[in-house]
């Protein structure tokens, strides 16, 4: 027999309804194939976090001020007393009126990870263009903790290649994620750390950019063990689904995978 799966609007889901239904003993036969080939996954991602790590370092030799809620800080200042320091590229630039959605859902897991990080001597950052009052406005909103200061004066986020100038967006391309980016736009989303020695000397050890920055979003490890799984197939806009977490519907709703949408609904989202 097969599932009859409906969302809460009445709609059935034709991938769940039309998927294959084994005995017991069929289905732990094939997922001890899957589990080989997690185990696998996981040790490819300890070679690869151990690689990460045996990167070389680059000497912050630029100074960089930020507007805190404790006044002007330094870089090596935001570490707070820790060696490590983790800065989430968070999308809001001046004047814009609420943050990024994606960047918003992604810092939505902030305040979770934040006790457990600073017990590995870390520091959780978020940095954004936009002016200190305006992120503080959209923080009271949403209800975070973590802290989060602006480099509206300074060049930090154009250095660590989130950010671009006007003139940089009329060519129509920008240089993001190591590489050519067709995507043309003010603000994209990044997670770089930074490291600091005896001696309070800053050095950059890594960045990431694009389906990087998932590393943030423990949400999407959920999702991915489900049967509908992100429910994002066949859309130009993965990402379309996700709202502020003060704007979803009252009642969420389970729904088909959402309709396509251009990059450029991101950023109408982002001025409205």
């Amino acid at each position: 027999m097969k599932p009859h799966i409906t969302d809460t609007t009445g709609r059935s889901q034709s991938d769940t309804e039309s998927h294959r239904i084994v005995s017991r003993d069929e289905w732990i036969a094939e997922r001890k194939v899957l589990l080989a080939h997690e185990k696998h996954l996981t040790h490819l991602r300890d070679q690869i976090a151990q690689e990460r790590r045996e990167l070389p370092w680059v000497h912050i030799d630029k100074s960089y001020s930020f507007e805190t809620s404790e006044g002007r800080s330094s870089l090596a200042d935001l570490f707070d007393g820790r060696r490590q320091l983790l800065v989430q590229h968070f999308m809001f630039g001046p004047g814009w009126k609420q943050g990024c959605p994606s960047c918003s859902f992604m810092a939505d897991h902030n305040d979770g990870m934040n006790v457990h990080l600073a017990h590995r001597d870390v520091t959780l950052v978020a940095v954004s263009r936009a002016p200190l009052a305006e992120i503080e406005r959209f923080r009271r909103r949403m209800g975070w903790q973590f802290e989060w200061v602006s480099s509206h004066d300074s060049d930090f986020n154009y250095d660590f290649g989130v950010s671009f100038t006007p003139e940089q967006v009329a060519k129509g391309e920008i240089h993001y994620n190591y590489g050519t980016w067709p995507y043309a736009h003010e603000e994209w989303p990044g997670v770089s750390v930074f490291v600091k020695d005896d001696a309070n000397e800053v050095f950059h050890t890594y960045s990431t950019y694009g389906r990087g920055v998932e590393v943030m979003m423990g949400t999407y490890n959920m999702l991915d063990l489900t049967p509908k799984g992100r429910d994002e197939q066949n859309v130009e806009y993965k990402m379309k689904w996700v709202r502020h977490h003060d704007r979803y519907e009252t009642a969420p709703i389970a729904t088909q995978a959402p309709g396509a949408g251009s990059v450029d609904t991101l950023f109408d989202t982002l001025r409205s």
